[in-house]
């Protein structure tokens, strides 16, 4: 489906109380100068206190106070809208924040008065299994009760029988409202609900309806009851630009019946990341990994991780759906209930759509007759409808979040909407779904880094390149781990690359992201049941690293030998984001080289300074060097976006554009339209050992082509077109 209010491209900006409304407002005009058509914005909704991402919301009828209220909502909409540009906003229907209730007016209304409070529908809590479980007590003290509140350490609560406090362990166990994932602060609102929508949407809607939200991102909507009936009203309220945040399996479609532009863009980041990766290594690094203790069958990893969500983490709403099986005894249905999502090829059906995902995952599981039967007969019936949308928690929880961590035989795989067991994207087929993406969702977002990417786009185009050297670095990784490996196999490997992708990187980066990875790995120690040992050792592993001076030296010269290549393939997949089918998102920084890591080390102030000041330069044609300041990057980001919101007809269509010659294998070319064509180098590595282009040629359409990015005419040669730069775009004259 398109619509009349895509973008040319979006700029991501996350709103923090350190990156207000009124700091957003001060780089609006770089954006425009950018080329950027929109300014895409993280939740600006009343959020929890202190929140640094927005997703927390516990008041959907205000503009953030931290952020500047509705006086600074304003201000930057005005801004905004005067340079033209539009304005999307990320909302967030699938729950909200309960972690200090004195904050949700809605959530103190419901355990101070119970079913009789008018919000008690508004969430998604299982009345009939007694009051509302809050689970925040420790092994330590004891609620006191002060005046009309009850404190317990930080936490005030209403004085009411509405509620039980337990526990905090008791949660994954017990626990008797739906949440987001496994974050017991934050609680599932029934937005199906014809009142809860209107009451979550009314402010958000109103300021489409002033025309000063031109499209909307929506987080997490498969945990939502009917999808489908959510976007169609949404659709029908707002009329604008839409785009869902779906993560698609390898081959999976969008729901047809969701009246939306496409998706939020995991699936276009696989496509792009992974035609730089050099398939036939695949091979010797699974030898590696398996060599040094690591489990190399992804499907068998990934069935045992889901199982351990199933069997712990989200233990209470197994038993919540078990619970609606009829026919079946309890421990059955819940055994089936955790089978079926264990087992599902994708993240969730939207019955009776997707009912091919439904059958597959039915078929996996024994003694599942029951619920198959009872789902089939009531597709819109609660049994139905709970187990979809728990099926893509178990999913999430158990794929991305713990077998990312545990799979870690080529890292650069292991991304949102990836697919660490298919060895990068052949060419053939990144034409393919190229073009279908053009045909069928030519508005869909586009990405290579979000906030909630496992690493940025320059650091998986950087571990790209050791798919070309896998013999090389599987010696290094040997003599690394035995002078200082970690005693657990998939922490180790993901250590080694993590360095080497986002070197220069000091102790104290690691150490967190270290202490993260082992804790979502859940294989040594995990966020609730530590191993205070291991935990101590890891902390103390980077100091040793970096302060070995011949473990160092090596880090360091095979990263410089490796750097420039890495700096060809972020290029590279810039440029193809950029301009391949869908409207590309920027995320905030990347737009120069960005070697940050998962949350929230991707979300550290950006340098707007320093950007202005190349960006000046660039704009009085500076062609950088491909160096580290990045200016290279910015000035391919640049010339991309500029050109898309100046001749958006050129970026209709796709063809795929054949080099020939001896280094045809290292191009990746393509026609947007007859007047547009996008080359990028693949493989960097490979085409130097062979002598570089040479004779290659790419066969351009008759006519005289300017390079956009340098200016320069440009000759089918390839050693000419790709002499400065390891992109081009290209535009034929008098278009």
């Amino acid at each position: 489906m398109t619509g009349p209010f895509a973008p040319s491209s979006t700029y991501r900006l996350q709103l923090t109380p350190g990156f207000t409304f009124a700091d957003a407002a001060e780089v609006v005009d770089y954006l425009a100068r950018l080329g950027a058509g929109a300014l895409y914005a993280s939740p600006i909704l009343d959020a929890a206190p202190g929140s640094t991402h927005g997703y927390d919301v516990v008041d959907p009828t205000r503009a953030r106070p931290e952020l500047g209220g509705e006086d600074g909502r304003l201000a930057l909409s005005a801004k905004v809208s005067a340079a033209g540009l539009g304005f999307v906003l990320d909302i967030v229907p699938n729950h909200m924040s309960v972690a200090v209730p004195e904050t949700d007016p809605w959530w103190w209304d419901v355990l101070k008065h119970g079913q009789e409070s008018r919000y008690a529908r508004y969430f998604d809590i299982d009345w009939a299994a007694g009051p509302v479980l809050v689970p925040i007590l420790g092994d330590e003290g004891e609620p006191v009760v002060d005046g009309d509140v009850v404190t317990y350490y930080d936490h005030r609560l209403p004085v009411s029988d509405h509620y039980r406090l337990v526990h905090w362990r008791r949660a994954n166990e017990e626990l008797n409202y739906r949440r987001f994932f496994d974050i017991t602060t934050l609680a599932a609102v029934r937005v199906e609900d014809p009142e809860v929508f209107d009451a979550t949407h009314d402010e958000v809607l109103r300021w489409v309806a002033a025309g000063q939200v031109t499209g909307l991102r929506v987080d997490h909507p498969d945990g939502l009851a009917d999808p489908g009936g959510y976007f169609r009203r949404l659709k029908e309220r707002s009329g604008v630009w839409i785009v869902a945040e779906k993560i698609l399996g390898v081959g999976e479609p969008l729901p047809t019946s969701w009246p939306v532009e496409g998706t939020t863009g995991y699936d276009a980041l696989r496509e792009v990341c992974g035609v730089f990766v050099d398939p036939r290594a695949e091979e010797r690094f699974t030898a590696l990994a398996a060599e040094l203790g690591q489990d190399t069958d992804f499907e068998a990893v990934e069935h045992t991780c889901r199982t351990l969500v199933t069997d712990s983490i989200l233990r209470a709403e197994v038993r919540r759906i078990g619970a609606l099986v009829r026919d079946a005894e309890p421990a059955a249905a819940e055994a089936a209930v955790a089978g079926v999502m264990v087992n599902f090829p994708v993240y969730r059906s939207y019955l009776p759509e997707g009912e091919a995902s439904w059958a597959t995952a039915v078929s996996r599981v024994k003694g599942a007759e029951a619920l198959d039967e009872q789902v089939r007969a009531e597709p819109d019936g609660e049994l139905a409808t709970r187990i979809q949308q728990t099926s893509g928690m178990v999913v999430a929880k158990g794929t991305e979040d713990t077998a990312f961590y545990r799979y870690t035989r080529f890292v650069a795989l292991n991304e949102v909407g990836g697919a660490p067991d298919r060895f990068g994207v052949p060419v053939e087929e990144f034409h393919t779904l190229a073009a279908q993406r053009d045909s069928a969702l030519p508005e869909s977002m586009t990405t290579l880094s979000t906030h909630d990417t496992k690493r940025s786009e320059d650091v998986r185009a950087r571990l790209a390149v050791l798919s070309e050297l896998p013999d090389e670095f599987a010696g290094l990784v040997r003599g690394w781990t035995d002078r200082h490996g970690i005693d657990e196999p998939s922490l180790n490997m993901l250590a080694w690359q993590t360095i080497v992708g986002a070197w220069p990187i000091g102790p104290d980066r690691l150490r967190d992201y270290l202490d993260k990875a082992a804790k979502e790995s859940k294989v040594r120690t995990t966020w609730v049941d530590h191993d205070e040992e291991f935990e101590k050792a890891v902390a103390a592993w980077p100091e040793q690293v970096l302060g070995d001076a011949a473990t160092r030296g090596e880090i360091e010269s095979f990263v410089e030998k490796i750097r420039l290549a890495g700096w060809s393939n972020a290029l590279g997949q810039k440029l193809v984001q950029l301009t391949a089918p869908g409207v590309p998102d920027v995320y905030q920084g990347t737009e120069l080289w960005d070697l940050s890591l998962v949350d929230p080390d991707n979300r550290r102030p950006v340098d707007y300074a320093v950007r202005r000041e190349l960006l000046g330069r660039i704009e009085d044609w500076w062609l950088p060097e491909v160096d580290d300041t990045g200016a290279a990057k910015l000035l391919v980001v640049q010339r991309a976006l500029r050109l898309r919101k100046a001749q958006p007809e050129l970026f209709h269509g796709y063809r795929p554009l054949p080099a020939e010659g001896v280094a045809a294998e290292h191009v990746l070319a393509y026609n947007r339209s007859p007047d547009l064509a996008v080359v990028a180098t693949r493989l960097p590595m490979g085409l130097a050992a062979a002598g570089g282009w040479r004779d290659t040629v790419l066969p351009l359409p008759p006519g005289e082509w300017t390079d956009v990015i340098t200016g320069q005419l440009a000759t089918p040669k390839l050693a000419d077109v790709l002499g400065r730069y390891p992109v081009a775009l290209l535009v034929r004259e008098g278009s």
